[in-house]
């Protein structure tokens, strides 16, 4: 099956998500039919504490777009909610967190 089928032909979630978003399952149950491919995004949210968008992809083998788009599906019928990431200590990233991009480019500097 083509990745687009599996969209609906959609090529952009109707939720803003991160590839390091951190999706659980909530507990209701989607209204109306869905694809075999949201019910298995749902069954990977509900089988762990939390999954990352990356991870689903990887388990469904889809492209990560495809599957933010049905993650954000599961999002509008209230099965599946997001999180922002979360990093040792407790802290979520923001993408101006210079401590956290600052020890990336030292780290990259040191292999280099």
């Amino acid at each position: 099956m083509r990745p687009y089928t599996a969209s609906g032909g959609r090529t952009r979630p109707g939720v803003a998500l991160d590839l390091l978003s951190l999706m659980t399952a909530t507990g209701v149950r989607p209204r109306g039919p869905l694809g075999a491919e949201h019910t298995h995004a749902l069954r990977l949210c509900a089988g762990a504490a939390a999954v990352t968008v990356a991870e689903v992809a990887g388990q469904l083998r889809l492209p990560a777009v495809v599957v933010k788009v049905l993650l954000s599906d599961l999002m509008e019928h209230g099965a599946v909610m997001a999180q922002a990431p979360r990093f040792p200590g407790g802290r979520s990233f923001a993408a101006d967190d210079q401590s956290l991009l600052r020890a990336v480019l030292d780290g990259l500097h040191k292999r280099l």
